[in-house]
């Protein structure tokens, strides 16, 4: 069985992978990890029924006491690094659902991850269907290289664009050449107002209360649109790609970036 710390566990991801750790025989919460409500039985703040895990506010001290062996982390982006940080020094494996990340911190939690010869997983989506839309946008980029992206969010998201928008980008990057898009003399009468600019593609961020996450990928040719959506309607709607998440980096060394990576292990 495995041993499972939820970081920012009273937080609206954090509380559903709560519920979805509680839910799975083969996973055990150990520790909850939290700025608010330290002291408080978790599973009645999620589940409604006491579980045993009380909230804490000492990562470092309860990866001692439960010798844990999964951390899941859905904080911020400011809190993320130094979490990992001890996560590491603890020698413990990390799902990381905290987007705002850097090619270069990326690339450091690597070096530590296998120094410690555990295993991260990062990644900016676990929604098995956004995982496919970005898949499939990839694959659609082959053919159809003029290409815009909207991606809408809750208005309480701290990053823009998305890590999922960022991801799409970079894959349909590597599956068609460079294009400056639009027209050349093309000028923006409000700064901004055409979405920032990534590879000469365009990245739309909307953020709007009612929404939770989405994504659409439009692509234009000769007389025809393509048009490839996802839409998670609630927060339940990651966990299944989260627990595999925890299932599988146990057996991980170093990041694994994009859980796209774990469908084909």
């Amino acid at each position: 069985m495995l041993k499972v710390v939820v970081l920012g566990a009273d937080g609206r991801m954090g509380r559903e992978v709560v519920k979805a750790v509680l839910k799975e025989d083969d996973l055990l919460l150990v520790g909850a990890i939290d700025i608010r409500n330290h002291g408080q039985d978790i599973g009645t703040l999620t589940v409604g029924a006491p579980c045993g895990v009380m909230v804490a506010g000492n990562l470092g001290r309860v990866l001692e006491e439960t010798d844990a062996d999964v951390v899941v982390d859905f904080t911020t982006p400011d809190s993320i690094r130094n979490n990992l940080s001890v996560v590491l020094r603890h020698r413990v494996n990390a799902v990381v659902g905290t987007t705002g990340l850097s090619e270069k911190d990326i690339a450091e939690i690597d070096r530590q991850a296998v120094d410690a010869n555990v295993g991260v997983v990062i990644a900016p989506n676990f929604a098995l269907g956004a995982i496919l839309m970005m898949k499939f946008a990839a694959e659609a980029a082959r053919y159809f290289p003029d290409v815009e992206i909207i991606e809408l969010h809750h208005d309480q998201k701290l990053d823009a664009p998305s890590g999922t928008a960022m991801k799409t980008a970079q894959l349909i990057k590597e599956n068609r050449e460079f294009k400056n898009q639009g027209h050349p003399e093309e000028h923006e009468n409000i700064p901004g107002v055409r979405g920032g600019k990534f590879d000469g593609m365009r990245i739309h961020s909307i953020r709007l209360p009612g929404l939770v996450a989405h994504q659409e990928v439009i692509f234009g040719g000769l007389g025809q649109t393509l048009r490839i959506r996802h839409d998670s309607i609630n927060r339940e709607s990651f966990m299944p790609g989260v627990i595999m998440a925890v299932r599988k980096v146990v057996d991980l060394k170093g990041v694994t970036y994009g859980l796209e990576k774990l469908l084909t292990e």
